[in-house]
């Protein structure tokens, strides 16, 4: 099975699980897991999907660099960010 696929097959099996698709987790090291804490880092809960797709394409394009998200965002990929902003965007914090 390609890395694409299996990325792909997790994402699938998170969403109807409701478990955190793989990566997501590590986003709560810096994010807070609830928009209601004040912090300088962006919540992401909340935020819609394909605002947090294209913040994470436009921090592995290099358009908008910030203190780490530039290097994160190059080890996600499509399908992983597609996954991952989903579940922020439905605002689980299972």
């Amino acid at each position: 099975m390609t890395s694409r696929r299996l990325s792909t097959v997790l994402a699938a099996i998170a969403a109807v699980t409701m478990l955190p698709p793989p990566g997501a987790t590590a986003c709560l090291g810096c994010h807070p897991a609830k928009p209601s804490v004040t912090t300088p880092v962006v919540p992401l809960f909340g935020q819609s999907a394909e605002n947090i797709v294209a913040k994470l394409r436009a921090f592995r394009n290099g358009e908008q660099p910030y203190t780490v998200m530039d290097r994160i965002a190059k080890g996600i990929g499509e399908d992983e960010a597609q996954a991952i902003a989903g579940y922020f965007a439905r605002g689980e914090t299972k």
